[in-house]
């Protein structure tokens, strides 16, 4: 039996690991051959430990395992020729382009807006705001130059559809993203392309698991361990989780990316266990 997305060829962004990884791996098992990117270093603003080398090794061994094909390199989505590059490369080995995944982002603790240091914002809009549409804007020509239409999917957050305090920067890069998925897909409509958002809750990712973010989530304990966090993070959700895995944010990305979503474009799409009801 063919897969869902047989014969395509996806570009995913922050493919090394967490959700980018899960969205390859859910592809190409599909049938998708994959062209990815990941910074693998770190960026001096941001308080998380952030992807390595090793980590898209694994993407490659463990998309190489299903059978498809991959193009991958270290790259900032931040970087125009660096993500023109990979696109034109993946294109020419693989022949094509149908499904664009602008996954890469960054998540870090900060001070409220008015004492926000500009350095923090500045990464962060420029990492999760115009890295999504640099990823779009280079993309765009081959979707467009493939004459079969495609599928644009950009990840926001429940960040990007409502707010929080001491994250105001990322709330705003994903709030932005938002605008930037309605206009392209205002725009591109015409093409047959799709473009969508995929808005999930806390992910079982390296993003959210960490010291930072349990602190951000517990500031009333002094050394605040997973359990902890996840009590905290239960109490947003109406399902009984704490947080949903990025294999559940793949299956919504295949989704839109497959037939089965041909007519769906302009939406945001929560993975949120009921978080946005409360």
């Amino acid at each position: 039996m063919a897969g869902r997305v047989e014969g395509k060829v996806a570009f995913i962004t922050g493919a090394a690991r967490g959700q980018g990884r899960a969205h390859a791996l859910r592809l190409a098992r599909e049938g998708a051959d994959i062209i990815a990117i990941d910074i693998c270093k770190q960026i001096d603003t941001i308080d998380i430990a952030m992807s390595t080398p090793d980590d898209l090794a694994e993407t490659v061994r463990l998309v190489e395992a299903t059978g498809r094909r991959i193009h991958a390199v270290e790259g900032d989505v931040r970087d125009h020729a660096a993500l023109k590059a990979v696109v034109d490369e993946g294109v020419r080995r693989f022949g094509r382009l149908d499904i664009v995944v602008a996954n890469a982002g960054v998540a870090s603790s900060g001070d409220l807006l008015d004492a926000m240091d500009e350095r923090h914002w500045r990464d962060m809009i420029d990492v999760n705001l115009t890295g999504a549409w640099l990823t779009t804007k280079v993309a765009i020509p081959h979707l467009i130059a493939g004459g079969r239409g495609g599928s644009i999917v950009l990840t926001s957050s429940v960040g990007g559809l409502r707010s929080y305090e001491h994250i105001g920067h990322y709330v705003t890069a994903k709030h932005g993203v938002v605008g930037l998925m309605r206009t392209l897909a205002m725009e591109l409509g015409r093409h047959n392309i799709r473009v969508n958002t995929v808005h999930p809750t806390q992910a079982n990712t390296p993003i959210a698991i960490n010291d930072a973010i349990f602190r951000l989530f517990r500031p009333d304990l002094e050394n605040p361990t997973v359990d902890d966090f996840a009590v905290a993070s239960q109490t947003m959700h109406l399902l009984p989780t704490p947080w949903v895995e990025p294999e559940d944010v793949a299956n919504a990305v295949l989704f839109l990316s497959s037939d089965e979503g041909r007519f769906i474009t302009g939406v945001t799409l929560p993975i949120d266990a009921g978080a946005l009801q409360k």
